[in-house]
C-alpha cells in the first residue's frame, strides 16, 4: 500500500488538506467509534460497583485455565481457604478447577459467594 502524496490548498490564507472522501470518512467513522468507546469506558469508571480486573486475569480465563482457579488466586486465597469459605470439601473443589467435575449450581453459588463474583464469571 503507497501513501498518497498530500494535497493541499490554500483558501482565505488558510493552508487545508485535502483527503479524498472515502478517506475522510473512514476517518470519521473511526473517531465515531473512539467517542463511543469513551463513552463506554467513562460509564464503567463511573459505577462504584464495577470492579475492574487486570487484564492477565482475563487473559488466563481466555486461555483455558479455569475461572474458579484464577478468581482464587487472584483473590489470595489457597484451595482449603476457598473449600471452607465456600463449604465444600477441598478434593471436590480440587476435581472443578481441574475440570474433573462441573461442579453443582449449589456448589458453584457458594464457591462464587466465597469469590465475591457471580456464578457466570465462574462458568
Amino acid at each position: 500500500m503507497t501513501t498518497p502524496s498530500l494535497q493541499t490548498v490554500t483558501l482565505g490564507g488558510e493552508e487545508y488538506a485535502v483527503v479524498p472522501l472515502a478517506e475522510y470518512e473512514a476517518l470519521q467513522n473511526a473517531v465515531d467509534e473512539d467517542v463511543l468507546d469513551a463513552a463506554i469506558i467513562r460509564q464503567v469508571l463511573e459505577n462504584p460497583d464495577q470492579e475492574l480486573v487486570p487484564f492477565e486475569l482475563v487473559k488466563r480465563i481466555g486461555g483455558g485455565e479455569h475461572p474458579v482457579r484464577v478468581w482464587r488466586e487472584y483473590r489470595g486465597m489457597k484451595s482449603g481457604e476457598l473449600a471452607a469459605a465456600a463449604s465444600i470439601a477441598a478434593s471436590y473443589l480440587s476435581s472443578i478447577e481441574n475440570g474433573k467435575k462441573p461442579g453443582s449450581v449449589k456448589a458453584m453459588k457458594r464457591i462464587a459467594a466465597a469469590l465475591s463474583v457471580s456464578v457466570d464469571d465462574l462458568i
